[in-house]
């Protein structure tokens, strides 16, 4: 007989704004973390899960200090690496050497170990869950496995995760249920953050472009 499953509502948020990726968050990535815990107090959430870095472990620590009774866990799965390193091949050849070159060469194991802390996270994370009850967690990590996981949900090309930038303590929810394709409910969203705090994160050449949204 083949078990119950439920929908799980998958919550992602970049760090907050740790200056140019540092250990520890400013005073700003405090305030955005703090501001984004506020947002979701009244999510029923269920895990909060943090990647190993301090920046991400301080951001998750924020958060959780405005719900009730979730504990953050830490997990290598939610850290900072490369989740899919593409081939020139696959790759628009008008990007290709914008994108291979921002990337650069693996160092010896970076490849593999990224494959598995990318396996472990796709089980862990996506999908339904198993029961009768939607699941609702939080993963705080960094831009480029919430890319990924976007890029997974709509089905785009492996490669397709660069390129998604994701804002410091922005929101994407994905809901995974079961007999339907993934569906992205929010993505990249900072309605919980005031103008000041909007925009930081991204790369330099494109936070000039975006300032003038932050209203």
């Amino acid at each position: 007989m083949q078990k119950p499953t439920a929908t799980r509502y998958l919550y992602l948020a970049r760090h907050g704004d740790a200056g140019h990726e540092g250990p520890v968050l400013t005073e700003a990535g405090r305030r955005q973390a703090g501001l984004l815990g506020r947002r979701l107090a009244g999510a029923p959430l269920a895990a909060v899960h943090y990647g190993p870095l301090g920046r991400a472990a301080e951001t998750a620590r924020l958060i959780a200090a405005e719900l009730d009774g979730v504990a953050p866990a830490e997990a290598a799965w939610a850290g900072d690496y490369v989740p899919y390193w593409p081939q020139r091949a696959e790759l628009p050849p008008a990007h290709a050497d914008g994108i291979l070159g921002f990337l650069g060469d693996p160092e010896p194991g970076e490849r593999e170990l990224g494959d598995a802390l990318l396996k472990e996270a796709v089980a862990r994370c996506t999908g339904p869950v198993e029961g009768t009850e939607p699941r609702h967690e939080l993963v705080v990590t960094h831009t480029f496995l919430i890319g990924w996981l976007v890029r997974a949900a709509l089905d785009a090309p492996g490669w397709r995760w660069a390129g998604l930038n994701h804002g410091n303590a922005a929101l994407t929810v994905i809901r995974y249920a079961p007999g339907r394709p993934a569906s992205v409910l929010l993505y990249n969203d900072m309605a919980h953050l005031p103008a000041a705090l909007k925009w930081t994160g991204y790369p330099e050449q494109f936070t000039a472009e975006f300032g003038q949204f932050a209203v």
